[in-house]
């Protein structure tokens, strides 16, 4: 079944007031992506007005100011739309762990459950590309040559380039094994796989 193929699914990238929602930071912007058969298909982007001011710090480091803020209707009021966005396709973020925590934070205030699970690309990247400068988004997209017309730290623009980091690691995979359509929860396997054992797992599905 195609929700089960790791080219189609939704990429989302949150900005945020701060690190953690259980010490009372929300989001302010949701910006997402929807991956069929490795073809972005549809996007999603919305500010949203967490209900309180965001620090100078946020504002510099995402360009997104309480002035525009000011103007966003409410998370509530974007979760919701955003929760219909997604229905029940299966999830990726860079750096899985952050999203998922304002993703599941957020959608508990509105009472709106999900049944997508969550793969990580920053996970999955350690694995495959052990000889990286390092794992960050930014540098990944150089290390892989994807071209990237745009800032990063805006959300769209952060899933839009995870969506062509991940077709790449898709692509990398099914060069190493037989799999033309690489599965999901071959991905999920992957990034909790010992580093010196991604060779092993792989050419078992070869």
């Amino acid at each position: 079944m195609p929700q089960h193929c790791a080219d189609s699914l939704i990429v989302l990238d949150f900005e945020t007031t701060g690190l953690s929602p259980d010490m009372g930071d929300r989001a302010i912007e949701i910006g997402a992506v929807r991956l069929e058969k490795g073809m972005i298909v549809e996007r999603f982007q919305a500010l949203m007005n967490p209900g309180k001011r965001v620090n100078s710090f946020i504002e510099n480091y995402t360009g997104i100011t309480n002035q525009m803020l000011s103007k966003a209707a409410p998370c509530d009021e974007v979760m919701e739309q955003f929760a219909n966005f997604m229905g029940g396709s299966n999830l990726v973020a860079h750096n899985a762990s952050f999203d998922k925590r304002f993703l599941d934070a957020e959608l508990h205030r509105i009472a709106r459950p999900y049944t997508g699970t969550f793969a990580c690309s920053l996970l999955v990247a350690r694995r495959l590309y052990q000889d990286a400068p390092n794992h960050k988004l930014g540098s990944l997209i150089v290390y892989k040559n994807i071209p990237s017309p745009g800032d990063f730290h805006r959300a769209l623009f952060d899933s839009e380039m995870t969506a062509k980091l991940w077709m790449a690691m898709l692509q990398d995979i099914a060069l190493q094994t037989t799999q033309k359509n690489v599965p999901f929860a071959l991905i999920q396997k992957l990034s909790k796989t010992p580093k010196n054992a991604v060779s092993k797992l792989l050419a078992a599905k070869s």
